[in-house]
């Protein structure tokens, strides 16, 4: 079951308190899940139970994102304030240094905990950032078109398509490479997600001024991309490499952009292996 947890956050104008809801199950060394943009935690339903044999398992919802709720106001949602947010959290739930995972925006996050030294291990699964202008500019046009879409479609016809592969198909094609894998009761949830996070517009137009260029020694680093991620090409996973060299780059194939749910067994591994 989900918990939520409050904690303050440091700002110019004092500390502001902010909540964020969880998940958390399993034993071993700590990891952390962070989702991408307009997702919520539920994106790592696929891998959470493997990972779960051996791994103190926390999938957070990101402020604004899933049933957490908005930042107050006063705080923003760019790339400093998250990551102090996610340092604050962390501290919250007593997790020194955990390992962290995220996909895309959470991919994001995740290294940039790592470069803020606050993560023993970053496991990367397509993360933003290494992007070039052109592909930024397509990868909002796409993500906004999906945003609108959720918004203007009625429930019952979500439901409705999501009962067919051909409709979850339609709805959720553009994360998935095999989308027919994902449950009718999964693709309307990221469905309502999407259309209904607080934070989406924001933490959009924070993020398009972001490059992720700056190198992350001292701490393992696994990037990793999926064959069939048409949302941020996997040519974006060679800039890592070149930005982290010594980043393990792993090719995951015929995986989507978010490739937990393409291939659950082979993720999972990717983030044991990337959190020893």
């Amino acid at each position: 079951m989900p918990a939520t947890v409050s904690f303050p956050v440091p700002t110019p104008s004092g500390p502001q308190s902010v909540t964020v809801s969880y998940a958390r199950v399993g034993s071993g060394e700590p990891l952390l899940l962070l989702h991408g943009i307009g997702h919520h935690r539920q994106a790592w339903d696929p891998v959470v139970d493997i990972l779960a044999t051996e791994r103190d398992v926390i999938a957070v919802d990101l402020p604004g994102f899933g049933v957490s709720p908005a930042l107050p106001d006063g705080l923003a949602y760019d790339l400093p304030t998250t990551t102090t947010v996610f340092a604050s959290f962390c501290e919250a739930l007593g997790l020194e240094r955990p390992h962290v995972a995220g996909n895309s925006l959470g991919g994001l996050l995740a290294l940039e905990l790592g470069r803020e030294k606050l993560v023993r291990s970053v496991t990367a699964l397509s993360p933003a950032g290494f992007w070039s202008e052109a592909e930024r500019r397509y990868a909002f046009g796409v993500l906004l078109t999906m945003r609108h879409i959720s918004r203007r479609m009625p429930l019952p016809l979500v439901e409705r398509l999501a009962r067919t592969s051909a409709g979850r198909t339609a709805l959720t094609s553009t994360i998935y490479a095999r989308p027919g894998r994902r449950t009718p009761e999964a693709v309307v949830a990221e469905t309502l997600a999407l259309a209904q996070a607080t934070g989406f517009d924001q933490t959009l137009r924070a993020g398009t001024t972001i490059q992720f260029t700056e190198d992350i020694p001292g701490i393992p680093v696994t990037v990793g991309w999926g064959t069939r991620d048409w949302l941020l090409v996997r040519r974006q996973g060679i800039r890592a490499k070149q930005i982290i060299p010594a980043a393990r780059l792993v090719r995951l194939p015929g995986c989507g952009h978010c490739p937990m749910n393409d291939d659950p067994a082979l993720v999972a591994r990717v983030l044991l292996d990337g959190s020893r």
